[in-house]
């Protein structure tokens, strides 16, 4: 039987289907009497013997690799693994280098804030969507505060409209016991800015 040479020390996986990974069967390990094979280019060769097909593999310089294991037959596919697994790397590493990272902030107001704790707390939640963080605005009510629910959504619509250019309304306000909770995010067409700053989040 011929040995699997460079991928000789990977693992033998269990028969359930998945992506490619370091546990996907190739080669010898392979132990079924027939596999559906996919050529290189990705084109359909048909149900082989698994002899014809680890030949074929070893003819070209390429890995045979059981793809679809839970198939019947299993599916297989003539491939360089250990290019293959190179590439998926890269591809992820570059993937996560792109993501950003979603932080959620917090600002908390009173339904009768005064004018200059207010744009306090509007500059507040503007650096933070300016930054790619969202943030959770909540509107917190006390005593007989919380029978004028409409003074909270009112102070929330009002921020929204203030900061709708650098955010939008992700949830919409809504009562949670004392409180109102909105929740806004950044627009994805605008880049981040460097990270904001520390600033008191009560």
């Amino acid at each position: 039987m011929w040995a699997p040479g460079r991928n000789e020390n990977r693992k033998h996986s269990s028969d359930q289907g998945g992506p490619i990974s370091s546990e996907t069967r190739i080669n010898d390990r392979i132990r079924v009497p027939e596999v559906r094979l996919v050529g290189p280019a990705g084109e359909q060769v048909g149900i082989v013997r698994i002899e014809d097909a680890l030949r074929l593999a070893q003819e070209n310089d390429l890995d045979l690799v059981e793809v679809a294991p839970q198939a019947r037959p299993p599916v297989c596919k003539l491939m360089d693994f250990g290019q293959f697994k190179y590439e998926s790397a890269q591809k992820a590493r570059e993937s996560r280098r792109n993501q950003q990272l979603t932080v959620i902030k917090e600002q908390k107001l009173r339904p009768k804030i005064d004018q200059h704790d207010y744009e306090t707390k509007k500059g507040h939640v503007s650096r933070f969507l300016a930054a790619g963080n969202k943030v959770k605005v909540t509107i917190m009510f006390r005593g007989r505060e919380q029978s004028r629910p409409e003074l909270g959504f009112r102070l929330l619509q009002k921020l929204a409209d203030d900061v709708t250019e650098l955010g939008f309304v992700e949830s919409s306000p809504k009562q949670d016991g004392r409180n109102m909770i909105m929740v806004l995010a950044p627009h994805k067409n605008v880049k981040p800015k460097a990270k904001a700053e520390a600033a008191p989040e009560a």
